[in-house]
């Protein structure tokens, strides 16, 4: 292949090329320093000031309220699914999820081991047009939760809920994994959002939680001590020594998508990705894709083909034209576009470019 391909896999995903280009060239030599960055301590004051600079980058960008804690922790999205409940409910709450696709279902089995009672609100429904999330009025929430989770974006099944909910003074968690920093949000209808790194912000394994600081204190008693906000947030995500390439690589995303014109610009664009991809699909005979049009993510965009057993030979070729990472989760099969910030208008070009061809000689 005389390029690169475009990287269409869901996660770990593509990162900036010119981000990976500074990381390359910073490898052996970070900071004029003569040593890598994976190799200077976490205290030395030097990534100290990289850690509080790539903080402030996304305070900036998200615009935090003074209130939250930045964390950057370990364990990825899957660690929050057990730290939420952890953190800011005793063992005895009741707590409320949406189901909105598959990464529900796992935090909801998760919470299940720190709660008295995990109560589904609502979940996915079909439609005759497409996969949708339950009407908010249809919810059947708790009287007194201590908390309500979901997941505005779904990176397996390609649903969101682009509405935030309205849950009153009850603490709103979002599992924000795959779309945080995909669009301006207002961080300050939440209590807690949490998001592994591996779509929009750096290398997997690595997550970070924005916490609002009336939530902290709350730990249960045998919370794992590295999980604890509390403890996190006083030593600056600093208790144990953190995963200090992960961190460095993801200050220099944030630093990217500023500028990029930061995270309105960057929003913009990923519309117009994502409606020029559902243009097609929704016009076309061949592809089709299973989601409600109010309820479509524009970061993972699932597509069928009219006759799935052309599926390999279409991976095959699109592999062969430089466009990676487009089979469907195993739980639903078919085929998915991961369309995250750093994919490039170019790409979703091409990937269409490759579909009106396949269609035409295999329509």
């Amino acid at each position: 292949m005389s390029s690169a391909p475009f990287n269409f896999s869901a996660g770990p995903a593509m990162l900036p090329a010119e981000v990976m280009v500074q990381a390359q060239e910073e490898f052996r030599n970070w900071n004029h320093s003569g040593i890598s960055v994976m190799e200077i301590s976490h205290r030395d004051r030097a990534f100290m000031d990289m850690a509080a600079a790539a903080e402030q980058d996304l305070r900036d960008l998200m615009s935090i309220p003074d209130n939250y804690r930045v964390l950057f922790m370990h364990g990825g999205g899957r660690g929050q699914f057990s730290a939420v409940p952890q953190n800011i409910a005793g063992p005895d709450a009741t707590v409320d999820y949406l189901h909105c696709g598959i990464w529900s279902d796992f935090a909801i089995r998760e919470a299940q081991k720190y709660v008295a009672q995990v109560n589904v609100v609502g979940a996915t429904v079909d439609t005759p047009q497409g996969r949708a999330i339950s009407a908010p009025e249809t919810w059947q929430r708790s009287s007194a939760p201590a908390y309500f989770h979901y997941c505005p974006n779904e990176t397996v099944d390609g649903i969101a809920l682009h509405d935030i909910p309205d849950v009153g003074d009850v603490p709103l968690v979002a599992d924000m994994s795959s779309n945080i920093l995909s669009e301006p949000l207002d961080v300050s209808r939440f209590g807690v959002i949490y998001a592994g790194a591996q779509k929009n912000i750096g290398p997997s394994g690595f997550a970070i939680a924005i916490v609002r600081d009336d939530l902290l204190g709350r730990a249960q008693g045998n919370t794992s001590t590295i999980m604890d906000y509390t403890v996190q947030a006083k030593d600056g995500s600093m208790y144990n020594t953190p995963n200090t390439f992960a961190w460095y690589l993801s200050g220099l995303v944030f630093q990217w998508l500023k500028r990029q014109g930061g995270v309105e610009a960057i929003g913009r664009m990923n519309h117009a990705k994502a409606n020029k991809l559902y243009e097609y699909i929704d016009q076309s005979d061949f592809y089709s894709n299973p989601v409600h049009p109010n309820y479509r993510s524009i970061m993972n965009v699932p597509f069928l083909l009219a006759d799935n057993r052309l599926d390999g030979e279409f991976l095959q070729q699109a592999a062969a034209a430089g466009l990676v990472g487009l089979k469907g989760h195993r739980f639903v099969g078919g085929m998915r576009a991961s369309i995250y910030n750093a994919m490039p208008m170019a790409g979703v070009d091409a990937l269409l470019d490759f579909m009106r061809d396949f269609e035409k000689a295999k329509g």
